[in-house]
């Protein structure tokens, strides 16, 4: 069986067997399943999906983003990627004592102004921070990602290689609501793992957008394997995607069907540069993406929905 065929198994049952839910927050209504697990295998092929045109360069910066430590958005803009725009624009409209701009000249005014850029384009405790720079209690920060690699190199028998970008100090009505992260943290925990000479990780993922998000993280993290398997000397095994909450938006109901209609084709390949031997080596110019042979892009909207509830969060402003 096509490995594709997972992933469209999932949404056909969500489809078919989900439960309708709506969003306290914005009102959005999706329809859900818990707890599900898909695997893909990369010793043979790249989970690139091929039922839709998913936009790998989109997917290629934006893990060179992460694995950067970066939590401004305008190296995206700069390199024209959009897929985080919302959530600092969504911040700063909120801002009373700013001029009210669209969200074509807010980013605008973050690809020219690097002053604005600096002040409005942060997403603070974004993944890049979480996993390269955790903030700690003693006031230094904590490298999570290059710790794994030294524990697997050290010991390739390890179980304690995680990573995590679920922080309650800065989450939700945990945090006091100035220090609250107002981009809902999705794919929240990984463990890398290695057995037969072969590299593996697990990612645990709270909440999934499975039209627009999901084939998208399954690129970034099937990629990002074959990245620390090259710097661990070590083969690509598996990607292991473990869901929560997997749900298809209202507004992606036609383009899910449409997506189902369709029959995978064969998966392409990647090969990434051998010099990169080191976290700091990576660039996006060293990954070359082969065959890739997809059905045309299905468009959907993104749905800004499951972030911070302000409402109950009113009473700590000053906290």
């Amino acid at each position: 069986m096509h490995q594709e065929h997972q992933y469209l198994n999932l949404l056909k049952e969500v489809l078919e067997k989900g439960t309708e839910n709506i969003d306290r927050g914005t009102g959005a209504k999706s329809w859900s399943v818990f707890g599900r697990q898909t695997r893909y295998d990369l010793s043979k092929d790249f989970p690139l999906l091929t039922t839709k045109k998913v936009y790998w360069k989109g997917v290629l910066h934006e893990l060179y983003w992460f694995l950067s430590g970066q939590t401004n958005i305008k190296y995206l803009v700069d390199n024209n990627i959009h897929i985080w725009d919302d959530y600092p624009y969504k911040i700063y409209a909120k801002k009373d004592d700013m001029p009210q701009l669209t969200k074509e000249e807010f980013i605008a005014n973050i690809k020219e102004n690097g002053e604005f850029a600096k002040q409005h384009g942060e997403l603070p405790r974004i993944y890049g921070e979480m996993w390269r720079k955790w903030p700690t209690k003693r006031g230094d920060t904590i490298d999570q990602l290059q710790w794994v690699i030294n524990e697997l190199k050290e010991d390739p028998f390890a179980r304690n290689a995680i990573v995590s970008s679920w922080n309650p100090e800065y989450l939700y009505t945990m945090a006091s609501f100035k220090d609250a992260c107002r981009f809902p943290i999705c794919h929240n925990m990984y463990q890398l793992s290695i057995k037969d000479g072969k590299l593996s990780l697990q990612l645990y993922q709270r909440t999934a957008d499975l039209f627009l998000g999901v084939p998208f993280n399954i690129a970034s993290y099937a990629l990002l394997v074959i990245v620390l398997a090259q710097i661990l000397e070590v083969k690509p095994g598996e990607f292991i995607h473990t869901f929560g909450d997997a749900h298809i938006y209202e507004n992606h109901v036609d383009q899910a069907r449409e997506q189902l209609s369709r029959e995978p084709r064969l998966f392409p390949q990647v090969k990434i540069d051998e010099k990169i031997k080191s976290l700091a080596d990576f660039t996006p110019d060293l990954v070359v993406l082969e065959n890739y042979d997809s059905h045309p892009a299905v468009k959907g909207e993104l749905t800004v929905a499951g972030g911070l509830y302000e409402k109950e969060q009113i009473d700590q402003t000053n906290l």
